[in-house]
């Protein structure tokens, strides 16, 4: 974890909100010279911050609703700092909360340079990487819908169908005509309808991801579609998730942020591993789980290489194993702006 060096002489600490935030502006000592609750309002924010300029920061938990205030602050350049809002909970946390308190906190956190730096995304490429979240968000609904369908069918006994069959129209027709019960027809016709709601949606999304995906960074965008499995979606999605490689002082730093190494903890002279899992990019761990799984479709080597490892340890450790190997692959990859080389893979693999 980094945490910010804030040499600014006055701290302003803000509690956000949906619609309104609650901020405190102490000098270095620690003193309050003002503190106000407000509506988001970045005009009337600005004006409050006026006679602090230009020597004051400003330093907010990361929210879902930043964006605004991030990109307002860039704009009139005042120093901005997003904090990582698991560490600041961790290193502040109180028994009492309220947005005062809060809102203090974050300012004497930036004062002793105690506060965890999270990474503000730039307001360029945020609309097409949230464009790609949703797109996330569609496939995993699309995906419980057919598992829901095959549950429904094997609830009932039937089990002469293929996966495929469910994305073909022949094979619905097929499927709802073997259906008697009509509430189970229509929990499985409900569910087919969806699929195909959620097709129309995942391709005119990818459509309009396509259109905007493009301006950015091209030269990163084709080292990654080079990489065996990796097809536009997912190169896209590895693109603007990671955004800058070099936010990344290493290997390690990448492959912890992908969530594709597992978390030792050591107290004692005693190992644990599995707690904190979840720190880190969702978005990049299922991309790269992904890519696992289509590599070994596309690569008869590669798929020869995984079924040495489960052979040797399981299926699941199997796949993280080589989706780890994968995250390791393109921080080099986009670092030298080199193309994947499979060779080098899995001799690096092996």
């Amino acid at each position: 974890m980094n945490y910010a060096q804030i040499n600014q002489r006055y701290l302003c600490g803000v509690d956000l909100h949906a619609n309104s935030m609650y901020f405190k502006i102490l000098d270095r000592e620690g003193k309050i010279l003002y503190k106000r609750n407000m509506p988001n309002n970045f005009a009337l924010f600005k004006k409050i911050l006026t006679p602090f300029l230009p020597d004051i920061a400003v330093g907010v938990e990361s929210t879902f609703n930043y964006y605004w205030l991030y990109d307002g602050c860039i704009e009139a350049d005042i120093p901005f700092y997003l904090g990582h809002a698991a560490y600041m909970k961790a290193i502040a946390g109180n028994k009492k909360k309220n947005d005062p308190l809060d809102a203090e906190t974050i300012a004497h956190l930036m004062r002793s340079n105690l506060f965890p730096q999270a990474y503000p995304y730039p307001g360029d490429m945020r609309a097409v990487r949230d464009l790609l979240r949703r797109r996330h968000r569609l496939v995993r609904h699309r995906s419980e819908a057919y598992t829901h369908v095959q549950l429904l069918l094997r609830q009932q006994g039937i089990c002469n169908f293929r996966g495929r069959d469910v994305k073909s129209v022949s094979g619905k027709q097929e499927i709802l005509q073997t259906l008697t019960d009509p509430d189970v027809y229509y929990l499985v016709n409900s569910d087919l309808l969806l699929i195909e709601q959620l097709d129309i949606l995942l391709s005119e999304t990818e459509k309009q991801i396509k259109e905007r995906a493009y301006q950015h960074n091209r030269t990163d965008y084709n080292l990654l579609k080079t990489t065996t499995g990796v097809g536009d979606m997912l190169a896209l999605s590895i693109l603007y998730e990671t955004h800058d490689i070099n936010r990344f002082p290493s290997v390690q730093n990448y492959s912890s942020y992908c969530r594709v190494i597992r978390v030792q903890r050591t107290s004692a002279g005693k190992n644990k591993y599995g707690r904190n899992q979840k720190m880190g990019n969702p978005y990049l761990k299922w991309t790269y789980g992904q890519i696992t799984v289509h590599a070994r479709q596309s690569s008869e080597r590669i798929n020869a290489y995984s079924q040495k490892l489960e052979a040797r340890r399981c299926a699941k450790l199997a796949r993280g194993i080589i989706s780890h190997k994968f995250a390791v692959a393109v921080y080099y990859m986009l670092k030298k702006k080199e193309a994947f080389n499979e060779d080098r893979f899995l001799k690096v693999a092996s």
